[in-house]
């Protein structure tokens, strides 16, 4: 009878946990539940032994050239895992989704530009005459997970339209972000290991395209891609995008639906653990009033949804793309509110941009805080939106 009710329970935990994982709010929950527990144990009793931990030295032969401890290890290696996934996402959006049609890819297009371009522009604006300014792709970032996450808390308040409309935006702008990163915030360029990519990345075509495909050949091309890159000066995660590239295009659901949780919910997780570990001085909202930390937070609160709207109504208004069907403007503003949840991207973005531990740290306060705004206020527009709506 014992043996019958343990059963029980384990069959209801592993359902609870498949069910949550299912949920579309359940990367964003988890994330968030990471984020307070890495900052609370950064600000506690704990905190000296937490940043040894994530930053443990590996024994790694220095003539290897590769990452010397944990924390580097995560934003390195595990996160090029989660570039391969994104990298998929728009490949498949591309050729086979919203945005493989000029008609549908125009709206999100024009409105993740904008809200790429108008954040970088309010940055630099603030940040002008600063030491801050090379921050100024910080703002430009939207995390899918958080910002579909949140949405998904209004229910069927908020259209699927809309929601696609998000995640094409998204898509788009990660694609964005992705091209700053390699071009902007990379090292200096070892020309001879960019040769050995290329080549090992010609190689890894012509096996996708004419050879037999094998999923568990493809890891060692995609290791020793990720070592070459990693040691080009290029940022190592780009390694992931590269390959993503390739990937036939009959294989990407398999690939994304293989990959998707691992990362969100395994490798998102320690990327937050480990780079939202932020040490609170006593001084530390006098962090949130310099150059830096407003420059953040006005790029990701005001100049993500203005940009959005802006160039979203300007195609509009010249007749290249319409609203999606069953969406108000003002929804489509709630939604590109959303949109400056910057969190995975805009804290990566963040480590690349700077190697001052306080600059950082002030930079990642006010990405949180942006976020926060972001939600509160995106979900009061699109829920007086939704409720307007039934009235007219």
């Amino acid at each position: 009878m014992a043996k019958n009710n343990s059963t029980g329970i384990r069959q209801k935990i592993v359902t609870g946990i498949r069910e949550f994982i299912g949920d579309s709010r359940a990367v964003g929950i988890t994330l968030l539940v990471c984020t307070i527990t890495s900052m609370v144990l950064a600000n506690s009793s704990l905190a000296g032994w937490y940043h040894e931990l994530i930053e443990t030295k590996l024994p790694v032969p220095a003539m290897l050239h590769l990452p010397h401890n944990v924390i580097e290890w995560i934003n390195d290696g595990l996160m090029a895992a989660f570039f391969f996934l994104v990298g998929m996402e728009i490949k498949k959006q591309l050729l086979d989704g919203e945005l493989s049609s000029v008609k549908n890819a125009v709206l999100p297009i024009a409105g993740a530009l904008g809200g790429m371009l108008v954040p970088a522009m309010i940055f630099l604006l603030i940040n002008r005459q600063q030491p801050y300014h090379n921050g100024w792709g910080i703002p430009m970032a939207t995390d899918i997970a958080f910002s579909l996450g949140v949405a998904s808390l209004l229910g069927k308040k908020v259209p699927l339209p809309l929601k696609i409309f998000l995640m094409a935006l998204a898509i788009i702008d990660d694609l964005g972000a992705i091209i700053v990163i390699a071009i902007f915030y990379g090292g200096e360029i070892s020309w001879l290991h960019l040769l050995y990519s290329a080549g090992l990345l010609t190689l890894t075509l012509v096996y996708t395209k004419w050879v037999r495909f094998s999923g568990w050949l493809l890891i060692p091309l995609a290791i020793g891609l990720w070592y070459f890159v990693f040691n080009s000066g290029i940022h190592a995660t780009i390694a992931g995008v590269l390959l993503a590239l390739v990937v036939p295009l009959d294989r990407l659901d398999n690939y994304i639906h293989r990959l998707h949780d691992s990362v969100s919910f395994i490798i998102l997780p320690l990327f937050a653990l480990a780079n939202t570990a932020i040490h609170l001085p006593d001084n530390w909202l006098a962090g949130l009033t310099t150059p830096l930390s407003i420059g953040v937070f006005c790029g990701l609160v005001i100049g993500k949804p203005l940009g959005i709207g802006l160039l979203a109504w300007m195609v509009v208004r010249l007749g290249w793309a319409a609203l999606p069907e069953g969406v108000s403007w003002w929804q489509l503003i709630g939604m590109a509110v959303l949109a400056g949840i910057g969190f995975t991207m805009s804290i990566f973005i963040t480590l690349l941009a700077f190697t001052d531990i306080e600059w950082q740290d002030i930079s990642k306060l006010a990405i949180l805080l942006a976020g926060i705004v972001s939600v509160l206020l995106g979900l009061l527009i699109l829920q007086r939106a939704s409720v307007s709506r039934k009235e007219d």
